[in-house]
């Protein structure tokens, strides 16, 4: 697996002061709010992000999980948005945090931010571990955000190529060799 990575990208540390860098920042925003907070996961890829988020929050929270793709098989969006798994908690006049490990041009997460905007919560705002700035194609306000990151195919920490990768404990970038030679 290592031997597949070009460059680590952003180490293991790092991305543990940035988790506790942001629960600070969550915890302060909703320490006033009556009810507990809800952490929405977009999965697969916000896994490891949404397990240390959560255990660094000292606040009552719950989580839940949704699942949509607009990857399939590819390193690019399609463009198209399918749900693939649906909430199990009724999100009407909760507090619902999205947390999502990286926004690329940002459709998946606009969709994502009207379909559950439409079920009246009390708050609705976004948490992405990686940003992708180059890549934006939709407008999506982030709430709190990790690292703006250039535009290379990243994986570790819950992101993946072909469901690989995902264990790795740091962000690196894949060689292009790696990809490429499914891509044809």
């Amino acid at each position: 697996m290592h031997a597949d990575i070009d460059r680590v990208l952003i180490t293991t540390e790092e991305i543990q002061a940035k988790v506790h860098e942001l629960s600070q920042q969550i915890r302060r925003d909703y320490a006033k709010t009556n009810g507990e907070l809800l952490l929405v996961g977009v999965l697969k890829g916000c896994v490891m992000f949404i397990v240390d988020l959560a255990r660094a929050i000292d606040l009552p929270l719950a989580l839940d999980f949704i699942a949509i793709s607009s990857y399939g098989k590819s390193t690019e969006s399609t463009g198209i948005v399918r749900l693939i798994k649906d909430l199990e908690t009724d999100i009407g006049g909760r507090h619902v945090l999205i947390v999502e490990d990286i926004i690329d041009s940002g459709l998946t997460l606009a969709y994502l931010r009207s379909h559950l905007v439409r079920r009246n919560p009390a708050s609705l705002r976004i948490c992405a571990l990686l940003n992708k700035p180059e890549r934006r194609t939709a407008d999506v306000a982030v709430d709190y955000q990790g690292f703006d990151i250039p535009n290379e195919f990243v994986v570790g920490y819950g992101l993946d190529y072909s469901e690989r990768y995902r264990n790795l404990e740091y962000i690196g970038v894949l060689k292009p060799e790696i990809y490429m030679q499914h891509a044809e």
